[in-house]
């Protein structure tokens, strides 16, 4: 009997020094390439999240007039960067002032430090077409012009027209308009100033 032993070969399967090299060399100028366009996408972010806060606060209060019958208003306080949900009293009870509804989620909260609001109500022109966008208003502006900062949302589904521009440390504006006949809100990307 002619056995003969099996033969084991063994091959080198793994990745030389060089091929290693040539694929970090690869993943660096690959990183080079996408960090700049990634710079400032946390301020896009923000300033979106921002936005998305006060849209959410805007519904709120217009669904919850609608739903109880009552008036509410969005107080928005420009220099602290807060916001608050308000219910209308009735009349005889004036004296107190709204009523700020903090019993629901969402009814009040806090808009980054690095984002700046500004508002303006019906009463200043804005432009009709959302491709022309706003100027961006500046405080030597506001202050000649009367601080509105009370949004009213009203139980026939109607609100106040109003236009909020907010605008990040970088220069990025985001507009936030609110339709007075439907109370919904459409967000404009604007230029960067």
């Amino acid at each position: 009997m002619n056995a003969e032993s099996p033969k084991v070969i063994f091959q080198n399967r793994g990745f030389t020094l060089m091929e290693l090299m040539v694929v970090l060399v690869l993943i660096g100028i690959m990183t080079a390439m996408i960090i700049p366009q990634m710079r400032g996408t946390y301020q896009g972010a923000l300033l979106r999240s921002s936005g998305r806060k006060l849209v959410d606060s805007f519904g709120l209060a217009s669904s919850r007039a609608i739903t109880i019958s009552q008036p509410h208003r969005v107080r928005l306080d420009q220099k602290k960067g807060r916001y608050f949900v308000e219910r209308s009293i009735p009349e005889r009870k004036k004296a107190n002032g709204p009523i700020p509804d903090s019993d629901i989620p969402g009814g009040q909260g806090e808009i980054d430090t690095g984002i700046t609001m500004e508002i303006r109500k019906s009463g200043e022109d804005f432009p009709e077409t959302p491709d022309e966008g706003p100027s961006f208003v500046s405080g030597a502006d506001l202050g000649s012009r009367s601080k509105a900062t009370v949004i009213g949302f009203y139980p026939d589904g109607t609100a106040d027209a109003a236009e909020i521009v907010l605008r990040d440390r970088d220069g990025f504006r985001l507009g936030l308009r609110i339709n007075p006949t439907t109370a919904r809100v459409h967000i404009l990307e604007m230029e960067r100033q």
